[in-house]
């Protein structure tokens, strides 16, 4: 059994904040051996009618030791949504930290969402890491729901398991959900079904906690079913136990393309 925790936090009100949320959702991990957190909760995503000051290397760099810190107190690994910058640009990425507060190193966004260019720049490349024992994959928002192949290429690298940090907001005059994948509901929420279910694995999908938002954090199961969800806008961390043995792979290795 592997224990996660899925941080379904408040937009955070400044860079400063956004790393004083992270280290006190660390804190209490109840257990969890993985917490995952929002896209570019670190120092905050950059649109969708935000705009954080900008911030420097060696600002995230600080943060990423604080941290990794917090990550190495609690005993717990993190997955943190945070920005960096690759060759001169603005990348969105993900940093992995493990229990013992070190970097593995990052998943950058490949694919950006249209409404991004001239915000964050993609990258190129996918890898998978290993976090006691365990290793999973890190797809972020737009490149998860829309682009199966990121998450097929993770679970053909052998993730059982594949976090998927995004930030979904309200729009005005949109359906604004209480059960999850509402047939009301845009495509999202239904395809993070379909991303462990086509895949065999665990799928955890992490979001803000954004009144009126319309996708929340989920935990799919390898059957595509799924087993936890936060209520809409609520802010908390998601804990969910996942037993691995049911994450065989079995219909990503069967791909032949």
């Amino acid at each position: 059994m592997l224990r996660i925790a899925l941080a379904n936090l408040a937009y955070p009100a400044s860079p400063e904040d956004s790393v004083e949320c992270v280290i006190g959702a660390l804190v209490r991990p109840g257990d969890a051996r993985i917490m995952c957190f929002p896209e570019c909760y670190v120092p905050g995503y950059r649109g969708l009618g935000y705009t954080p000051p900008s911030v420097d290397a060696s600002w995230l760099d600080d943060a990423w030791s604080k941290i990794g810190e917090a990550a190495r107190a609690a005993k717990c690994a993190a997955i943190v949504g945070t920005e960096r910058f690759v060759e001169g640009k603005l990348v969105a990425t993900a940093l992995v930290i493990d229990a013992n507060g070190e970097r593995l190193g990052f998943q950058d966004k490949v694919q950006i969402d249209p409404d991004e260019e001239g915000t964050y720049a993609p990258t190129d490349g996918r890898r998978v890491f290993e976090l006691d024992g365990v290793t999973i994959g890190v797809v972020i928002c737009h490149e998860g729901w829309r682009y199966p192949e990121t998450v097929r290429f993770a679970a053909r690298h052998g993730a059982q398991l594949v976090f998927h940090p995004h930030y979904s907001a309200p729009e005005p005059g949109t359906f604004r959900p209480t059960t999850f994948a509402d047939p009301a509901n845009t495509f999202h929420e239904k395809a993070a079904l379909c991303r462990a279910a086509e895949n065999t694995i665990y799928f955890a999908s992490v979001n803000y906690a954004t009144p009126g938002s319309p996708t929340t954090s989920v935990v799919t199961d390898p059957n595509g079913v799924a087993i936890a969800t936060q209520p809409y806008g609520e802010a908390g961390v998601l804990i969910v136990d996942l037993d691995l043995a049911k994450a065989t792979r079995l219909l990503a290795n069967r791909c032949r393309s």
